[in-house]
């Protein structure tokens, strides 16, 4: 829309991403200008920008308070996470229509820029719910003598970093149930349910792979059934308002009666949805996957796990545990084809010591009369004796036996 001589007023940020799309975290620059376009030569007395981010909810209840009376209660709560002001053109008082210290703008094309840095502290990554959001935007304001400002605004997106590669959302999840049909004074035999998945921590594109297995022992054909689900949660003045959606599903087959279905690694895509929000104070977006047991003309029986949808996905090398064990096998495998199978036997005496040798040296041991003495005389006969034959198999088992007996503490398998 063309207002006075002004052609055109954005706001246009300097994207970091090949996506082209404003996406920042807490501690980042930010940075963009201010693009203004005019027909012809203009005064103004400033051009400011106002950046702004905060989390807002809001929901309306109906209360009765009489007979014939009713109203409205309305809940609000708002949690500021930045406020940067700046200016670009001019001074900061815009009250006065003087003629005094006003900027021209000349007819074309002009950009002026603006920078600064997100808050250190965590801050919300942005959403979008049913009864409250989390925005960022940078507002600008053309302030020009005898007309109303002119304002345009543009929002950009945060995202508070949820790194799944850590023991908490590396850990698996799983649970068992199961549950016993009753009508009246008849009972069916019970259908078991019980699952498990890897991890608990996700990002946007990945599959879930769900381990179940359900067992029917009921008279009723049952569905196995598993679905995502996201719950926002919003809090204003004491009261809790609560939203669940669906976020993914998948079937499985009919289960007829005394029949058991396995699941090994079914697998559930995650569509692209917002991170997990888990630290604001006043909204919470959390995610669980259900997995249930569809039961006719019964509550169904149901196992949830709960999940965290982060943003930064999984090493390559996976969890700590399996880096571990990989690590384990490596090692294994290179000490199998460093050590071998069998020890070898060791030389024998004869062939590292001589005959002429041994003699050589007893002639010289006998010849020291100054060392006389018990200890050196037991030295000495001991000294150029050849050890005992080699062998695997322990000459003395009972004398083995015995000593483990006398120590109880000492692990078998040691």
């Amino acid at each position: 829309m063309v207002l006075g001589k002004v052609k055109s007023f954005v706001v246009s940020y300097d994207c970091l991403n090949d996506s082209n799309v404003p996406v920042y975290s807490s501690g980042d620059c930010v940075s963009g200008r201010v693009i203004v376009e005019v027909t012809g030569e203009i005064r103004v007395k400033s051009l400011k920008i106002h950046a702004k981010g905060f989390a807002k909810v809001r929901w309306t209840e109906s209360r009765n308070a009489g007979s014939n009376t009713a109203y409205t209660q309305n809940y609000t709560e708002e949690v500021e996470y930045m406020n940067h002001r700046d200016i670009l053109i001019g001074h900061e008082r815009d009250d006065d229509n003087s003629e005094e210290g006003l900027s021209t703008i000349h007819s074309g094309r002009h950009e002026y820029a603006f920078s600064f840095e997100l808050p250190q502290t965590p801050l919300a990554t942005s959403f979008e719910g049913k009864h409250g959001s989390v925005r960022y935007w940078v507002k600008a304001e053309l302030h020009r003598p005898w007309l109303l400002p002119l304002k345009t605004k543009k929002e950009f997106t945060v995202f508070e970093h949820i790194d799944i590669n850590t023991p908490l959302l590396l850990s698996p999840q799983a649970g068992t149930k199961d549950k016993t049909l009753c009508c009246w004074f008849c009972t069916s035999g019970p259908i078991s349910l019980s699952a498990k998945i890897e991890r608990k921590g996700y990002t946007p594109g990945e599959s879930v792979q769900i381990f179940a297995e359900i067992e029917n022992c009921s008279s009723r054909m049952v569905v196995p059934k598993a679905a995502i689900y996201q719950t926002q949660t919003f809090y204003a003045k004491g009261k809790m308002k609560e939203v669940k959606q669906l976020v993914a599903n998948l079937r499985g087959e009919s289960l007829s009666s005394g029949k058991t279905e396995t699941w090994n690694g079914k697998m559930l895509k995650i569509p692209p949805v917002s991170p997990s929000i888990l630290d604001c104070s006043i909204i919470r977006v959390e995610y669980s996957l259900m997995v249930y047991v569809d039961i006719p003309g019964a509550m169904n029986l149901s196992l949830n796990l709960p999940l965290v949808i982060g943003t930064i996905p999984l090493h390559p090398f996976g969890s700590r545990t399996s880096s571990v064990s990989s690590q384990c096998s490596m090692t294994m495998s290179w000490l199998g084809m460093a050590l071998p199978e069998r020890p070898e036997a060791p030389p024998e005496y004869a062939e590292v010591v001589t005959e002429e040798q041994r003699q050589s040296c007893l002639e010289e041991s006998s010849g020291r009369e100054n060392f006389d003495g018990p200890l050196f005389a037991y030295i000495q006969e001991f000294r150029f004796q050849p050890p005992p034959p080699y062998s695997e198999i322990d000459p003395n088992p009972d004398q083995v036996r015995q000593v483990e007996q006398r120590r109880p503490d000492v692990c078998p398998s040691r």
